[in-house]
């Protein structure tokens, strides 16, 4: 059964102090499932003031029990993922074997999280004279503002809960309006493994209101966003202007050069699989399919057999694989696009509509042909649509992987070591994965380069940004 959900401010689960909700949608039904509160700046200004005093709680508390309590949150967490993945499904579509995959793969982020915890080293400089000690101790910077989206409900707040809090930090995390039980659901293993109360705060509402408050405030120190590029890009120039530290992970347009001499078949089963995923709603989702001109017709048929074999529908009935688009604004972006890549002269080989007149559900689709004048070729589509073209040599395919401004994720298959060190030398971006999927896990770095942001949310790197590094110098007397 999906209930409404609360904010959760100093320990307490709660509504607005106003009163103020909003709807949440099913995305499979169109329909009002429950609601969740509206914050305006008396809610927020309980949250400040509860992270100040959690912060002050928490900092204190030694790393091996802040240790010791993340442990224990992602139990509870594996616990209770096949209560959590039905409640995800019905407010985000995704079928309900991954939202449990999901909820899993969450708990395996606090556990990395948990043992990076006892290990914020300082270290001593030797110093240039007797009697001179020089310590670099590391601190946590302080209150932290997290802003999380809706295509993943609980693995974007999991990065940042687990790193604030293996820092020492206390953190206010708005989270997405659109899923936000599940959302509150991960919160709730943190308040029941013994988090101390204002530790972690959650909130809902007006996300340009909610941002333009916390990351303004004095006693916010840190900002960590997950969204689109347009929305970073205001953010993180606001986190400048009050001198605030920001982690930024943005949009996406990831390309996938697939060489002749690379395994077509297990390629096209492998991409179809991430292509699909999550209805396309991935900001590392793969879009622009860089094909070599030998193996194309190949490549291009089995990767249609796999989309036709996707069976669309409500995430919560058995062998559905793709479910529906979060909301309609995903619904009207993907018809938009296609329309554009049409008339543009692009070649649809399936899909490409809409599935069905109730439900957000749009079919898997796959363009070839499509000039570099389509949108589709230079906006992140952000739904279920793969665009396929041809190349000749190796340069045309890097030369294309490299046009746009994006440089989060890339993908690449070929069976010459020559031909994946070139792409590994100049292929622009953040994580780059070669003939497998090995993006995401809790122990590697996440995060893209250029337009799309700056950071990584993942790996030993993730701690650095909530951390302050003091030099403390003592001469004996």
């Amino acid at each position: 059964m999906y209930s409404n959900s609360q904010f959760y401010i100093n320990g307490q689960w709660q509504n607005a102090l106003n009163g103020a909700t909003l709807p949440v949608i099913n995305p499979a039904t169109e329909e009002e499932i429950g609601t969740l509160p509206k914050a305006d700046s008396a809610d927020l200004d309980l949250a400040v003031e509860a992270a100040d005093k959690g912060f002050a709680t928490w900092k204190k508390t030694s790393a091996y029990d802040r240790s010791r309590i993340m442990r224990k949150a992602a139990q509870l967490l594996r616990d209770r993922a096949d209560h959590i993945a039905p409640i995800m499904t019905m407010e985000q579509g995704k079928p309900v074997g991954e939202a449990r995959m999901e909820a899993l793969a969450c708990a395996d982020v606090i556990d990395w999280f948990a043992e990076e915890s006892r290990r914020t080293y300082g270290r001593i400089i030797p110093g240039r004279a007797d009697r001179i000690r020089q310590l670099v101790i590391r601190e946590p910077v302080g209150i932290v503002a997290a802003f999380s989206p809706w295509n993943f409900p609980i693995n974007q707040s999991v990065r940042k809960i687990s790193a604030a809090l293996a820092a020492g930090c206390s953190i206010i995390v708005k989270g997405p309006e659109e899923t936000p039980r599940s959302c509150a659901m991960l919160v709730e293993c943190f308040a029941d493994a013994g988090v101390p109360a204002g530790v972690v705060n959650l909130v809902f509402g007006v996300p340009a209101q909610i941002s333009e408050y916390l990351i303004t405030h004095p006693k916010i120190a840190k900002i960590s966003f997950t969204g689109s590029t347009a929305v970073g890009k205001q953010l993180a120039a606001l986190a400048g202007l009050h001198m605030k530290r920001a982690t930024m992970e943005l949009g996406g347009h990831a390309p996938v050069i697939i060489c002749d001499d690379a395994d077509i078949p297990r390629a096209a089963q492998i991409m179809a699989a991430s292509k699909f995923r999550n209805a396309g709603q991935v900001c590392v989702s793969p879009t622009r399919f860089l094909v070599q001109d030998k193996v194309f017709s190949q490549f291009r048929d089995l990767f249609i057999d796999h989309g036709k074999a996707i069976k669309v529908g409500n995430g919560l009935e058995d062998g559905v694989t793709m479910g529906p688009l979060a909301h309609a604004r995903r619904m009207d972006a993907m018809n938009d696009l296609v329309a554009d890549a049409r008339q543009s002269g692009a070649d649809v080989a399936l899909g490409g509509n809409r599935k069905g007149n109730k439900g957000y559900f749009f079919e898997p689709t796959i363009m070839t042909n499509v000039p570099k004048s389509a949108r589709i070729m230079n906006e992140e589509p952000f739904g279920p649509i793969a665009i396929l073209n041809p190349f000749t040599k190796i340069d045309e395919a890097i030369t294309e992987a490299n046009r746009l401004p994006y440089g989060l994720a890339a993908y690449a298959f070929t069976s010459s070591e020559k031909t994946a060190t070139t792409l590994s030398d100049q292929v622009e971006a953040g994580m780059l994965t070669i003939n497998h999927l090995g993006l995401a896990l809790p122990e590697v770095p996440f995060g893209g380069i250029k337009d799309s942001g700056y950071g990584t949310e993942g790996g030993a790197d993730a701690l650095e940004p909530y951390l302050i590094s003091k030099y403390v110098t003592h001469m004996s007397v």
